[in-house]
C-alpha cells in the first residue's frame, strides 16, 4: 500500500516522508489547483529525502489543451528536472474534445524515454473513462499511475467509477485521490481496493496548505490503509 503527499518545499518533503509518506508530488500554487515548482524548490526537495517525487508539469492552470508555445515551457521544464536527476514528472494534457492528446504525450516520451509519470486529474474531464484509460494503456511503460476521482468531483462520489477502473488492471495503476480523508479512506478503500491513494489538505493541520502536516491525522490514515 503507497500513500502519496502534496508538498510545496522541502521542509514539508521531510516531514512527509518522516510521517510515513510513501511518495511525494511536488507542486508550486496549490492555489490555481498545482503548477511546476522552481529550479530552486525540485533542486531542495530532491535533496532532502530519499522517497520518491513526483514533480508537477503543468505550464498554467487555465485548461489541459496545450499550444506548441505550452510544448516548449514543458519540454525546457523537464530539462531542469532531469538535469537535477529526477525523471519522475505528473503531467497531464487534452485535446479540445477533452480525449487524451497522445501527439503531444508520444512527443515527450520519444525525448525523454525514461520518464515516470503520473497522468494527473486532467483524466477526470476526458468523456469517456474507459477509453481513455485504454488509451493511457498503451504508454504504460512511461504512464505508470493515473491520479483520478473517477471523473467526479471527488473520490468518494466517484468510487463506483473508480472501482471499474481499478478492476480493468491492464494499464497504469489507479491512484484515487481528491477529497480523501481521515474519515472516509477505510470505507473508499475497501469498496474501490486500489493500491496507492493520493492526500491532499485533508492530511495538513487545519486543512489548509498553509500549514504543515499533521502526524496524528497522518497516523490514523496509515492505520486505516496499512492495518
Amino acid at each position: 500500500m503507497k500513500i502519496e503527499v502534496i508538498v510545496q518545499n522541502g521542509q514539508e518533503a521531510v516531514q512527509a516522508e518522516k510521517l510515513g509518506a510513501n511518495r511525494l508530488e511536488l507542486v508550486s500554487a496549490m492555489q490555481e489547483g498545482g503548477l511546476t515548482p522552481s529550479y530552486g524548490t525540485i533542486k531542495q526537495v530532491l535533496e532532502s529525502v530519499a522517497i520518491p517525487v513526483q514533480v508537477m508539469v503543468r505550464p498554467h492552470s487555465y485548461h489541459f489543451s496545450y499550444t506548441d508555445e505550452d510544448l516548449m515551457i514543458i519540454r525546457e521544464d523537464i530539462d531542469v528536472i532531469q538535469k537535477l536527476g529526477c525523471n519522475r514528472i505528473v503531467f497531464g494534457a487534452l485535446n479540445q474534445d477533452l480525449t487524451i492528446n497522445t501527439t503531444m504525450l508520444e512527443e515527450l516520451i520519444r525525448l525523454y524515454p525514461r520518464l515516470d509519470i503520473t497522468f494527473h486529474r486532467a483524466f477526470d474531464e476526458v468523456p469517456f473513462l474507459q477509453t481513455a484509460y485504454e488509451t493511457l494503456a498503451e504508454y504504460q511503460q512511461n504512464v505508470k499511475r493515473i491520479l483520478t476521482s473517477g471523473g467526479k468531483a471527488n473520490a468518494e462520489a466517484g468510487k463506483q467509477q473508480l472501482l471499474e477502473l481499478v478492476e480493468k488492471g491492464n494499464g497504469p495503476v489507479i491512484m484515487p485521490g481528491s477529497g480523501l480523508t481521515p474519515a472516509n479512506i477505510k470505507g473508499i478503500h475497501e469498496f474501490v481496493g486500489a493500491t496507492q491513494y493520493h492526500f491532499g489538505k485533508s492530511v495538513r493541520m487545519g486543512n489548509s496548505f498553509k500549514n504543515g502536516f499533521d502526524p496524528e491525522v497522518m497516523r490514523e490514515v496509515e492505520e486505516k490503509l496499512k492495518g
